[in-house]
C-alpha cells in the first residue's frame, strides 16, 4: 500500500470513528486529506471501497503479525504473552479501527464483510490454540470462547483508554496476563 493511500485510510478511520460512515461525506473525507472529494477515487473506487479496504487490511496484519509471533514463540506461555504484547500495541494504535469495526459493520460491503469474517475467525483460532495448549484442559470452545473474551478486554481502549497509553499498556498486558493464568 502506498504511503498516501495508507494516510487516507488513517483519516477516513479518524473521521468514521468521530462521525460513523454514513456521517462524512467524500467532500469532507477530501477535505480533510487536502483534496477534493472526486480526487480520492484516484485512489479508491468509492467510500465503501475506502471502508472495506480498512476493516480487510487491519485484519490481515492482525493475522499475519499474530501467527509470526506465534512462531517465533518458544512455547504457548512465550506465544501468549507475544499475542497479548502484540494485540495492546494494535489497541492502543488503532482505537479509531475498533470503533469502525463495531459501528460501521453492517456499512462493510458483503464480500469484505466475509474476507473479515475469515480472516477474524483464523486470528481467533490462532489464540484459541496457543490458550489451549496452555491448558489442555479446555475444549477448543471453551478456548475460543476465552479468545473472545481476551479481546473484548483488549478492545476496550476506545471507551477505557483514560489513562496515558503506556499505563494503559500495563492495565492492559496485567489483565490480560491474569486472565490467562499467566500472572
Amino acid at each position: 500500500m502506498t504511503p498516501r493511500r495508507q494516510q487516507i485510510l488513517d483519516i477516513a478511520a479518524e473521521m468514521f470513528a468521530a462521525r460513523g460512515f454514513h456521517g462524512v461525506s467524500v467532500a469532507e473525507l477530501g477535505a480533510a486529506c487536502g483534496v477534493s472529494g472526486p480526487a480520492l477515487y484516484k485512489h479508491f473506487q468509492s467510500k465503501d471501497a475506502m471502508l472495506a479496504e480498512m476493516l480487510v487490511s487491519i485484519s490481515e496484519t492482525l493475522l499475519a503479525e499474530g501467527r509470526s509471533r506465534v512462531a517465533s514463540a518458544a512455547g504457548p506461555r512465550e506465544a501468549l504473552e507475544a499475542l497479548v504484547e502484540w494485540h495492546i500495541q494494535f489497541a492502543i494504535e488503532h482505537r479509531a479501527l475498533i470503533v469502525v469495526q463495531d459501528r460501521d459493520w453492517s456499512s462493510l460491503p458483503d464480500e469484505a464483510r466475509e474476507r473479515v469474517r475469515a480472516l477474524q475467525r483464523a486470528y481467533v483460532d490462532v489464540w484459541a490454540t496457543q490458550v489451549r495448549l496452555q491448558d489442555p484442559t479446555l475444549s477448543p470452545e471453551a478456548s475460543r470462547t476465552r479468545a473472545h473474551v481476551l479481546f473484548g478486554l483488549l478492545n476496550s481502549t476506545p471507551h477505557s483508554g483514560r489513562l496515558p497509553d503506556p499505563q494503559m499498556h500495563d492495565v492492559l498486558r496485567d489483565m490480560a496476563h491474569g486472565a490467562l493464568g499467566l500472572a
